[in-house]
């Protein structure tokens, strides 16, 4: 079911969720998404922009996918709303009860959506200048915040909406991805001493891995290492000649002696590749809001043009990525109108 509230009417931000979820937007698939906002958007009086987010080769596909900016034709917005409208797989449909919505993307981040769709219209009508801005690739690579922010609108302001449970954060983990190969040489795995095993060379550079001592921030907490696929060798009875393991180390503060404790930790074993990083970011706290600490990453570093970040949403990040991804219809509703009292405060 597609939303088809009528244009002069508040938004109702539960139906208007149910009508994005039901449209699947994994990531590299946001194109019918992107779409059906523009046409929503435009149709209730905004001023849409659709920018082509490139698909990388690794996406497999050529469809069109999109960033959608809405504003006021020929104003300046002084805040921007923004979130994504891709989501991580596997497609989950839509359901609710009484209290709850369930589904892939409630919470992180087609509710926010809604929410931040009513609060601009609220906004809007009082006399402040809002826009919105919703984009393609956060949950993979940030590929449309980037694309975005070649083309900024002049905000002073930018509230990104992430899981937060309705409180503001203080702070956002950075990440940095890290690939470590291991090199070896085949035999077969009768005569060991013919070979040179590359998983075992791939196993000791983890063990050191897991023994690092990496940064803590007293008011944040400590960084965190995932070793998330590791692979390697030819059969069970092959000596490994090549081992990969792809691992994501969560930042709370500067990559640099991060990076040289991985270097120097797995020197001799294993070669580092870094091929993503995204740096730990804080932001302001408003007098008179919950605070919390996002140990996760944004599309915040990636939209700096965007004027001064703030992190606030509802739903919870320890359902979003899971089978079990609910929003309850009350803080999707608190959510607009903590969106609206923010944005007065900052807007004075």
């Amino acid at each position: 079911m597609r939303y088809s509230g009528s244009t002069m009417n508040p938004l109702n931000a539960i139906e208007f969720t149910r009508a994005l979820v039901e449209i699947e937007s994994t990531t590299y698939n946001e194109g019918a998404v992107g779409d059906f906002l523009a046409e929503f958007l435009s149709m209730r009086g905004w001023a849409v922009e659709k920018t082509a987010v490139p698909q990388p080769d690794e996406s497999g596909s050529t469809s069109p996918r999109w960033n959608i900016y809405a504003g006021v034709a020929g104003q300046t917005p002084e805040l921007v709303f923004s979130t994504h409208m891709d989501t991580v797989p596997p497609y989950i449909s839509f359901s609710e009860d009484a209290e709850n919505m369930y589904g892939r993307g409630v919470s992180d981040a087609k509710g926010i959506i809604a929410a931040q769709v009513a609060a601009a219209e609220e906004l809007r009508a009082a006399g402040y200048k809002v826009g919105l801005l919703f984009v393609s690739g956060e949950e993979r690579d940030s590929a449309g915040a980037k694309v975005a922010n070649h083309n900024p609108k002049g905000s002073r302001f930018l509230i990104n909406g992430e899981p937060t449970d309705n409180r503001l954060a203080l702070a956002s983990k950075g990440a940095l991805r890290v690939v470590l190969r291991a090199a070896g040489k085949m035999a077969h795995s009768a005569y060991p001493e013919l070979g040179e095993s590359a998983t075992h060379k791939l196993v000791e550079a983890m063990n050191r891995l897991l023994a690092l001592e990496l940064p803590i921030v007293e008011d944040v907490g400590p960084s965190t290492l995932n070793i998330g696929q590791m692979q390697g060798g030819r059969a069970p009875n092959v000596i490994a000649d090549q081992a990969e393991a792809q691992i994501l180390i969560r930042l709370v503060g500067d990559s640099a002696p991060v990076r040289a404790a991985v270097e120097a930790a797995v020197a001799g074993v294993a070669t580092v590749e870094y091929t993503l990083e995204i740096p730990f970011v804080r932001m302001r706290a408003i007098e008179g809001l919950p605070t919390m600490i996002a140990k996760f990453t944004t599309d915040i570093p990636q939209l700096s043009n965007w004027g001064e970040p703030l992190l606030l949403g509802p739903g919870s990040i320890h359902v979003a990525h899971t089978p079990f991804e609910k929003l309850a219809k009350k803080e999707l509703l608190e959510a607009v109108v903590l969106y609206v009292k923010v944005a007065k405060q900052l807007l004075v």
